[in-house]
């Protein structure tokens, strides 16, 4: 590979912006989206559940190919695929914003998750591999900040849109961003790859198994309410085996898409499986509090989309501090206290109902903002760290994997557990009593995250090392 960058020199800076914007882009459609919802079920005549697939269509195609793109980066170039997935991405966006039924969007939401699968696992194996040791942490810090503001700024950019121009643009503003992310990559980047890896060969099987496993999983979950029990028991044991047949193959296959090895390292593990945790959580309050405030309390969709404000601050402010600390003094302190912390804003949120002002969320979002600016940035500096180099696209598809797969089954599995289906989004009542109930369950989750990463990780920050695979 050419000469490592520096984070402080032109093409460092550069690359840099290129992999954060990227990976901004895809991350702020996923949460755009959300304060969208409410106005695209109106103008598109469709059902909570349809709604449901709008989130869900995207994040499972990300969720099940992601692992499929960071291999593919590793054996193809990251470079390159990074590049593909930004291409794939623009052509999807435009085609969302033409739907015209809600199946058609679904479908176009589905396409512009396997771009993003391309994309994300890139970004992060990017920085891993292509800059100094020494500025990895840093680096990745910044992208950890910039791309958790573009989470929290998209609920505040879809309500400007939705409210001035229509849910439309939130998909037409992709298309010159991703441009210039293009334009970017292929000035500053330089290629990168797994040297070591043999042949061409890919697992076919393994990502075949991963996407019939979630979505036979995420349909069970949506429809449960809609299709017959013998239905949905064969789907969910059709899920659970293709999950279970995926393990299988990955431990025999010459050249998985996980290298299952990596769980053997005891803070790799329990990282992702705080990730999955917290992440569904996160999921569902992002999905159903921008629903709540402009349901129950009427607020517009600017409005609600301001609610991300303080989360876009703190990440923009103390990321950067967080993985700075995480590196002198351990993961384990801030990523068992930042899910806690998230925790105490979740269940200060829940009196935001029929007369919910500013005032009265306003508490609960800076606690909850705190406590996400304190665990992201360590999470993934965590999980890049305790896996070899040349397994960088790898690693941070498996974490992005987990992510997505426990914010995807949340999603599909709270509202019908906390009883809400069909036009209930539109009944401020029902709404209510479900948002509540569904915040109480999000904050037990982000508990128990904090709890994993407390007797998981190390004292100690993981150092960048080689493993025996």
């Amino acid at each position: 590979m050419t000469e490592l960058l520096d984070r402080g020199d032109t093409r460092g800076r550069l690359t840099l912006t290129a992999v954060t914007l990227g990976s901004g882009i895809a991350i702020l459609d996923g949460s755009v989206v959300n304060v969208a919802l409410r106005t695209i079920g109106t103008e598109l005549d469709a059902s909570l559940e349809q709604l449901q697939w709008v989130i869900n269509g995207y994040m499972l195609a990300l969720a099940s190919l992601v692992l499929v793109g960071g291999a593919l980066g590793d054996r193809l170039g990251r470079r390159r695929v990074y590049l593909w997935g930004m291409g794939w991405f623009l052509l999807a966006s435009a085609l969302c914003a033409v739907a015209q039924t809600p199946g058609q969007l679904v479908a176009m939401r589905v396409l512009q998750g396997v771009g993003v699968a391309l994309l994300t696992p890139g970004g992060l194996a990017i920085i891993q591999s292509a800059f100094r040791r020494e500025d990895r942490a840093a680096a990745i810090g910044t992208w950890a900040g910039l791309s958790g503001i573009a989470a929290a700024i998209g609920p505040f950019v879809g309500g400007w849109l939705v409210d001035n121009g229509g849910w439309r643009w939130i998909f037409w503003i992709n298309v010159p961003l991703c441009l210039v992310v293009i334009g970017l990559t292929l000035w500053a980047t330089p290629e990168s790859r797994d040297t070591e890896a043999t042949g061409r060969g890919f697992d076919v099987l393994g990502g075949a198994l991963t996407v019939l496993a979630l979505g036979g999983l995420t349909y069970a979950l949506t429809a449960s309410a809609t299709i017959s029990r013998p239905l949905l028991v064969a789907v969910t044991v059709v899920a659970v085996a293709a999950a279970v047949g995926f393990v299988v193959v990955e431990s025999r296959s010459r050249t998985p898409l996980v290298h299952l090895s990596l769980f053997a390292d005891r803070v790799f593990s329990a990282a992702n499986a705080m990730t999955f945790v917290v992440y569904g959580a996160l999921g569902v309050v992002f999905f159903i509090l921008v629903l709540q405030l402009q349901v129950s309390a009427g607020w517009s969709a600017l409005a609600a989309g301001l609610t991300g404000l303080p989360t876009t601050i703190a990440l923009m402010f103390l990321s950067s501090k967080a993985s700075q600390l995480s590196e002198r003094i351990g993961p384990r302190i801030p990523m068992a206290l930042g899910p806690l912390i998230c925790a105490a804003g979740v269940l200060l949120l829940l009196p935001a109902g029929r007369d919910a002002t500013w005032w009265s969320v306003l508490p609960g979002l800076v606690v909850f903002s705190l406590g996400l600016a304190l665990l992201v940035a360590p999470l993934t500096s965590t999980v890049l760290a305790a896996a070899p180099d040349r397994y960088a696209g790898v690693a941070s598809g498996v974490n992005n994997a987990v992510a997505r797969a426990g914010s995807l089954l949340a999603v599909a599995a709270l509202p019908a557990l906390v009883g809400l289906s069909g036009d209930d989004y539109l009944d401020p009542s029902a709404m209510t009593s479900g948002f509540r109930d569904a915040m109480v369950v999000c904050a037990v989750l982000l508990t128990i995250g904090g709890v994993v990463s407390w007797f998981g990780l190390a004292r100690t920050a993981p150092r960048d090392r080689e493993m025996v695979m």
